[in-house]
């Protein structure tokens, strides 16, 4: 089984930080956000990877060259352009002939990437998507009214809702639902797949991930990443 790692997008979101070096070879700790992905995998029993690479693609290929100084190895799809995560997905495809793993190369994950594959074998799903129980509160009372009669008063209640957390397996099938060369979101495939009533599962995971999205996040994950170094 091989892992595609998506790492070609521009990073608009950690300008200036992006300026020079695309996201994925941020560093957390001296080691850029790539390597601790990277590691993840191959802890999880998968040593063949297909990096899709674009935005400053040479800085990523100097340091991760084949793969064997971490232990895998590297095939890289490269394109001229950021294609947004289906688009750039699409240009693995050439590389990839069986059930694989897709990741975010942005994103730092905990969960058990061992039992989803499994779970994936076990269900025949084109797609499975891992999704987190992200939790969040309303700040204001919520009210129910039932034709204009308030029924009942709920303070500042707290919501669980399912979010994607940017980890996939797929099947090679998924290709047939991306175009070439154009900017397709992940979401858009997703969304076709489950309009042609193609079955996707899901697993879903109380373990929290890093989505390094912004400058913000980033600067926070950077010092906690320090911090954690010093205590050792």
């Amino acid at each position: 089984m091989k892992a595609v790692i998506l790492a070609g997008g521009l990073g608009t979101r950690l300008l200036p930080y992006t300026k020079t070096l695309p996201k994925p070879m941020l560093p957390l700790n001296k080691k850029p956000i790539l390597e601790y992905v990277i590691k993840w995998i191959k802890e999880s029993g998968v040593k063949d990877i297909v990096l899709c690479v674009s935005y400053k693609h040479k800085k990523i290929q100097k340091y991760f060259q084949d793969g064997k100084k971490f232990g895998v190895n590297i095939e890289y799809a490269v394109s001229k352009k950021p294609l947004s995560t289906a688009g750039q997905l699409k240009t693995a495809e050439k590389f990839v002939d069986d059930t694989f793993v897709c990741v975010y190369g942005d994103s730092i994950f905990n969960h058990s990437l061992r039992l989803m594959i499994k779970y994936h074998q076990n269900k025949n799903a084109l797609a499975t998507m891992c999704l987190f129980n992200y939790k969040y509160q309303i700040k204001y009372g919520v009210m129910t009214e039932i034709r204009g009669r308030v029924t009942a008063w709920e303070e500042k209640p707290t919501h669980v809702v399912k979010i994607n957390m940017g980890c996939y397996i797929f099947e090679p099938k998924i290709f047939s639902f991306i175009p070439k060369n154009k900017q397709y979101g992940m979401d858009t495939v997703i969304k076709k797949i489950i309009s042609k009533r193609e079955y996707i599962s899901a697993v879903t995971t109380n373990i929290p991930f890093i989505d390094i999205g912004d400058k913000e996040i980033y600067e926070k994950v950077k010092s906690d990443y320090s911090k954690k170094n010093k205590k050792k």
